[in-house]
């Protein structure tokens, strides 16, 4: 199986460049393999994101991962990157012929000059409307930073003033974004938090145990 997955990895490495070069500087692609989700990044080409081999997978690769292989494509879903550009991206999974998810094919286009030529002619045609804030998506060769950022997303409130149902919201949320499924992050979480790595495990398995159950734990 692993040869298997190794060479649909080395199939689609050509392709990346192909990609890219056919819609020019607004485009770039990555090839990711999942099973090194701190080095996922195993071809890229286009600049937008800033990532080279070798990099790390973003915050929408880490919610693929968790998901597993429950996880479905999205394509042409609009986000932002913390520079303001304005891109429009598809994740196409990529599965062995058990079905199982194991990396991801993505394409990342900017749109943020159409998006502007957009705005303008709707202010001079007098239909313009404001358009809806797409969310900022983390990018980056460390997957730490990548951690770091979503969690910094979550911490609306001192986790001191947090009550329990509110400890367990933010272990929720942030294994559901797939957080938990890298290496090492329970550890940088609980470091951020300043608690304890046994208290951060606990807090995450008390909040599985509740989304399983629909419930308080």
């Amino acid at each position: 199986m692993e040869a298997e997955r190794d060479a649909i990895i080395a199939a689609l490495t050509p392709v990346v460049a192909g990609i890219a070069a056919t819609f020019g500087p607004v485009c770039e692609a990555v090839l990711h393999d999942y099973r090194r989700p701190e080095h996922s990044v195993v071809a890229v080409a286009g600049s937008l994101t800033g990532r080279t081999v070798g990099g790390a997978m973003s915050e929408i690769g880490m919610r693929m991962l968790t998901r597993g292989d429950e996880a479905a494509d999205e394509l042409n879903y609009v986000t932002r990157t913390d520079t303001g550009r304005l891109l429009k991206s598809s994740t196409m999974l990529l599965r062995d012929s058990s079905g199982q998810v194991f990396g991801a094919l993505c394409v990342n286009v900017d749109v943020t000059a159409a998006s502007e030529v957009h705005a303008l002619l709707g202010a001079l045609a007098g239909t313009a409307t404001a358009p809806a804030e797409p969310p900022v998506t983390t990018f980056g060769d460390d997957i730490d930073s990548v951690v770091d950022v979503m969690l910094d997303a979550h911490r609306h409130q001192s986790w001191a003033l947090l009550d329990r149902a509110g400890r367990l919201d933010l272990f929720r949320s942030l294994d559901e974004r797939g957080v938990f499924a890298v290496r090492r992050a329970i550890e940088q979480v609980a470091g951020r938090l300043g608690i304890s790595r046994a208290s951060a495990y606990s807090y995450l398995s008390q909040s599985r145990k509740q989304a399983n159950t629909g419930g308080p734990s």
